[in-house]
């Protein structure tokens, strides 16, 4: 059942920015990584689903309800962590959570109080003289208070430092356990790969692909990396039909190969005709995985 849901979103800006026909959904009880680069769209996305904006073509909806339609009741019932954090000024941190609870109708500390431990915070003092990482320990508090099942998380642990990166890691991967839907839009793959089922991969505004964590540590093919003994080799081999070289270099006579499983064997043959210095498996990763799309490896026509 999803529970989030963006449909054909367009919202053109012009020059090229803003998101094009953008679909993805997230199933209840699912940590989804929304992964991408500073101004591919992440944030533009978010705020569709919050409300703040219109969609010029498709639509945004959680739990069944239009985005904007509704905007008031998912800001009271969506716990919402922004990716920039504009705290009143001229108030405590305390000010700050009171006018919160006020918002969501939070009556008592009790989660408020567990939040502040795990994350640290002394709320007392002015917004004013805040860090960046006390803002955001801050937002995570007033996002998390009221105990939401549905979480939009935009760069969530920016400015935290490695220990509370770690911590607020730790703790999605709790609130997941309890059954929490969470959309969490990020640029860090250790943050993602943490905590994330499934992950789409948004580029200039448009999602180019929505893949399961499981088929990127585990996927059906496999990469090589292959080092020639001699440049005649290296060049024979380049020239090969029926090998798929993602990336070569001549001056090193080294040759990056995707292939997959099923195929392995018939690597090993093409490669006994050759004299190889080294052959080693590169292992599939998250990082690695987004960065064919940004290094050309794979189309997003």
């Amino acid at each position: 059942m999803s529970m989030i849901t963006v449909e054909h979103l367009t919202k053109d800006y012009g020059q090229g920015r803003g998101v094009f026909d953008v679909s993805f959904a997230v199933n209840k009880g699912e940590v989804f990584g929304f992964l991408g680069p500073n101004g591919s769209g992440k944030t533009t996305t978010i705020r569709h689903l919050m409300g703040f904006s219109n969609p010029e073509k498709g639509l945004t909806s959680i739990n069944g309800k239009d985005c904007f339609k509704y905007r008031h009741e998912i800001m009271r019932n969506v716990g919402f962590l922004p990716g920039e954090v504009p705290l009143p000024e001229g108030i405590t941190g305390w000010e700050f959570i009171r006018l919160q609870q006020e918002m969501k109708g939070v009556c008592d500390d009790i989660q408020v109080k567990r939040l502040l431990e795990i994350f640290e915070l002394d709320p007392k003092g002015s917004t004013k003289r805040m860090s960046l990482g006390m803002r955001r320990k801050l937002a995570i508090v007033a996002a998390f208070m009221h105990d939401p099942d549905i979480l939009i998380l935009d760069e969530p642990s920016n400015g935290l430092d490695p220990v509370m990166q770690d911590r607020f890691i730790t703790y999605i991967n709790e609130e997941k356990k309890r059954g929490k839907t969470v959309l969490l839009s990020s640029h860090m793959f250790s943050e993602v790969d943490a905590t994330c089922d499934r992950v789409s991969i948004i580029r200039t505004g448009k999602v180019v692909t929505t893949v399961s964590m499981n088929d990127v540590r585990n996927g059906a093919d496999k990469i090589y990396e292959v080092i020639f003994t001699s440049s005649d080799g290296f060049t024979a081999f380049i020239n090969e039909t029926s090998i798929d070289i993602t990336e070569k270099d001549g001056t090193k006579r080294q040759a990056t190969v995707k292939i997959s499983n099923g195929n392995i064997n018939s690597l090993i043959r093409i490669l006994a005709k050759y004299d190889i210095e080294t052959v080693s498996e590169i292992k599939m990763t998250l990082e690695s995985y987004f960065l064919q799309f940004y290094k050309g490896g794979i189309s997003d026509d």
